[in-house]
């Protein structure tokens, strides 16, 4: 190393905080998170546990009903990755919205690596959900072309990059995402499948969530005002079809703002499996409610660590 390398690092470790400095994988202070909640055997549930030395700087455990070893990061998405000094770098690309490739290449790992760290850090992220929407809540869905992309075996002839539907309007070539948000914000998505969404799947999904006192607002489908009925909750629409914007309180311009945004953002990975469309909702509205907003936050929520949702 020569005198300008030796103090470059010199003075990019001066920029360091001591958390920083004492935690530069930011898996210790996962760790120790966990260790304390290591109160149950993740294989068997058995509670009878017992210390078992340390492997790759991470405690173990043995238990002794099933006798199996574990660490901290058993069962979490966390499990067997490698390379923890550059995880946080790449939750940095997370929060950045960076591709694949870019990803990849700003960390210095392998697309195939960047592909499996993305699901396995995002695959817990979803989980991040207000329990109850309040006041008045808006809902409307977002169509999207379903994605084989990724898959070995198509279950239809393969499109040119990406292509277009074959059938005009709304068809089973399109995935329904459902989305509801209230004027807090606070918001819900649901992938509901292939076609428009159906009272059956309104019930599924918007009934446990919503509070009996609640104003629920739509477009004209009417899908949603025999769900209301059904659910014993108020219900107004309006016509956006007829060129109806706003009524009063009475709009959908906040969820059909949310739409907006997601579909302008999932345009710069140029198409999303259906497959893992769930991460990525759970991705954008993580950046969406500035839920989280540093690579420590989003490495807590990779294992189920999240934030506490504001009061509403």
């Amino acid at each position: 190393m020569n005198k300008s390398d030796l103090k470059r690092l010199l003075h990019q470790l001066g920029t360091l905080s001591l958390e920083q400095l004492s935690n530069k994988d930011g898996v210790a202070e996962l760790a120790a998170m966990f260790s304390a909640r290591c109160t149950s055997c993740p294989h068997c549930a058995g509670t009878a546990l017992y210390r078992h030395g340390q492997a790759h700087g991470l405690a173990r455990y043995r238990c002794r009903s099933c006798g199996k070893t574990f660490n901290p990061l058993t069962g979490t998405p966390l499990a067997h990755l490698r390379l923890r000094h550059k995880w946080l770098s790449y939750h940095q690309c997370l929060l950045d919205s960076l591709t694949i490739r870019k990803s990849a290449a700003a960390v210095a790992i392998s697309r195939n690596t960047s592909f499996r760290w993305r699901h396995r850090f995002l695959a817990w992220v979803k989980n991040d959900r207000p329990e109850h929407l309040h006041g008045i809540a808006e809902a409307d869905e977002m169509y999207l072309l379903e994605s084989e992309k990724g898959a070995r075996h198509l279950q239809r002839v393969a499109r040119k990059r990406g292509g277009a539907a074959s059938q005009r309007g709304t068809s089973k070539e399109q995935v329904c995402v459902l989305v509801a948000r209230d004027r807090t914000g606070q918001t819900l998505n649901f992938v509901t499948g292939r076609g428009p969404v159906s009272k059956a799947q309104l019930h599924q999904c918007l009934r446990p969530a919503l509070d009996q006192d609640i104003l629920l607002v739509s477009d004209a489908n009417a899908v949603y005002r025999y769900f209301a009925r059904e659910a014993g909750i108020s219900y107004a629409s309006i016509n956006v079809s007829a060129k109806q914007r706003v009524r009063g309180a009475i709009h959908v311009q906040n969820v059909n703002a949310y739409h907006s945004r997601c579909r302008q953002w999932l345009r710069r990975f140029h198409g999303v499996a259906t497959h893992y469309l769930d991460n990525y909702l759970g991705w954008r509205w993580a950046l969406d409610a500035h839920r989280i907003n540093a690579p420590l936050e989003l490495l807590k929520a990779s294992v189920g660590v999240f934030p506490h949702l504001a009061a509403t």
